[in-house]
């Protein structure tokens, strides 16, 4: 098997009339999506060239899902990019992608001239299919024949230091490489529904996506806009019989803040897998007390190894003092931790952290037209002087617990987690800089409440503030907190004194 594409046909051709994909308006069989997929894929073959990117710029749907397979077909790779996100954010993923074709919905258009978008624009609407049938399988057996297992499946951007975001471009074999153990650890079958939580330029919708195919399970595609009403989500798990939730820890903290489960508890789910962040031990029990008998799984791993790299399966009950730990690594997956010296930490070393560093086929080709931070992330394997293998330094530090398994221990440096998104800090403070009224920012985490602290120094004008950043940048990546103050401390090296404002910051909570 050498294309994600193989998944697609085969359970077209074992549940030809299943549901394979629906949302709140619509769905398709496994049939339909194949031979619609078929015909986007024929249509864009005529318009560009094998392995190009293409950027889909659409909300989550059954047309979206299509569309990518549709894309794949081609013989090209797919980047989703939010309609949401604000005009500039659109344009510099644009800009990094460079892509000749963006797929739409025609509602969309004015957005897309904003970001400054002005190559070819496709209307799915108007995809209309006009070929011979016997012409155009031969156009796609063609294309197949031409592609290997390295061609990228899709490219999806993250933060990056500079201000430009970083486009991660994953290639058949890495996807096919994890999905496969990962369906067959947890037991995803057929006779699954998931329940698509994640945003699909976010990695954690590719389990649901191949994790589907794959099987021949059913994707249920909740929209973004029921997050805000617990009780349409809970309403559409329990509706369509979800038995499978493959979700970002935030969303599941956050139904269980706003009393989703008080509502409506769904009685099919068998299996809860979480990832993105660490999971508050309060939050996870109360999940546990609903559902007592289901599979629980914590999972690791960042974008640039093709969704998870560890899982850890519960098996026993936790305290609010406890941690969770990583657990172990996915089949042919290799974690290696390496201390400041880039020397080995063993499992036989207990407590002593280091930076997780990942190497196998997992691995990601790299970030997408960016040759500097590539070779800055993905390094020639120090403990392997005998060959050229590379490793994904992680940047995050973990350590093995006394009973030999991985425990998370924070960042390495100044990149964070939240709301199961990885960003840069430095980008933050880079905008808030280059905002009229704020003169000199500083931002940092406060990891137990899931917080961006900002200190700046300008006009107490917080709303602006916010108003100004929801502009420039995703909601995600707006500070939770603002602090104004006269002056930023500096250390005696003339550099912004982060201990002290985090000091300030700890020490204003006890007020």
């Amino acid at each position: 098997m050498n294309n994600v594409l193989e998944y697609l046909e085969a359970s077209a051709a074992a549940f030809p009339e299943k549901t394979a994909v629906k949302d709140d308006k619509t769905s398709c069989t496994y049939s339909e999506l194949l031979k619609d997929a078929q015909k986007i894929g024929v249509f864009l073959a005529e318009k560009t060239d094998i392995r190009k990117p293409i950027a889909v710029f659409m909300d989550k749907s059954v047309t979206t899902l299509k569309t990518f397979m549709g894309i794949l077909y081609a013989g090209c790779f797919y980047t989703l990019v939010d309609p949401s996100f604000p005009p500039k954010r659109i344009g510099q993923i644009l800009d990094v992608l460079n892509t000749d074709i963006v797929i739409t919905l025609k509602d969309h258009s004015d957005k897309l001239l904003n970001a400054g978008y002005n190559r070819t624009i496709l209307y799915i609407e108007e995809l209309q299919y006009t070929g011979n049938i016997a012409e155009d399988e031969s156009t796609l057996t063609q294309i197949r024949q031409s592609l290997v297992d390295t061609d990228p499946v899709y490219c999806n951007f993250t933060s990056g230091s500079t201000g430009i975001p970083k486009g991660v471009l994953i290639c058949h074999r890495s996807v096919i490489d994890f999905i496969n153990p990962f369906t067959e650890v947890f037991g995803i079958s057929s006779n699954d529904v998931l329940g698509n939580q994640a945003p699909f330029d976010f990695d954690v919708s590719v389990k649901d996506i191949y994790s589907t195919l794959k099987t021949g399970a059913t994707l249920v595609i909740i929209p973004k806009s029921y997050f805000m009403f617990p009780n349409a989500v809970v309403d559409m798990l329990d509706d369509n019989k979800v038995t499978t939730l493959i979700w970002a820890v935030s969303a599941l903290c956050l139904l269980n803040r706003l009393h989703g489960l008080k509502h409506k508890v769904p009685s099919c789910i068998n299996k809860i897998l979480f990832s993105g962040e660490l999971m508050p031990i309060k939050q996870l029990n109360a999940w546990r007390s609903y559902y007592p008998d289901a599979m629980f799984v914590n999972l690791y791993g960042p974008t640039e190894i093709t969704c998870n790299c560890t899982y850890y399966i519960l098996d026993r009950e936790f305290g609010e003092d406890d941690k969770l730990p990583m657990g172990q690594p996915f089949l042919n997956e290799r974690i290696v931790l390496l201390d400041e010296k880039d020397k080995e930490i063993s499992p036989y070393q207990a407590d002593i952290p280091g930076e997780l560093c990942v190497a196998g086929t997992c691995l990601a080709l790299g970030y997408y037209r960016n040759p500097e931070m590539t070779k800055k992330a993905f390094t020639k394997n120090p403990l392997q002087p005998d060959w050229p293998e590379i490793i994904y330094r992680t940047g995050d530090l973990a350590y093995y617990g006394t009973d030999g398994m991985l425990y998370f221990a924070g960042r390495k440096d100044f990149q964070i987690k939240h709301m199961g998104h990885r960003i840069e800090l430095e980008e933050i403070e880079g905008v808030l800089n280059n905002i009229s009224i704020v003169e000199h920012a500083c931002c940092f985490f406060d990891e137990k409440r899931g917080k961006i602290v900002a200190f700046y120094v300008g006009s107490d004008d917080k709303e602006r503030i916010v108003n100004e950043m929801k502009q420039k940048v995703p909601e995600y990546m707006v500070p939770n907190i603002l602090r104004c103050i006269d002056e930023l401390p500096l250390t005696k090296n003339g550099k912004t004194d982060r201990k002290h404002l985090r000091e300030l910051y700890e020490n204003k909570k006890k007020g």
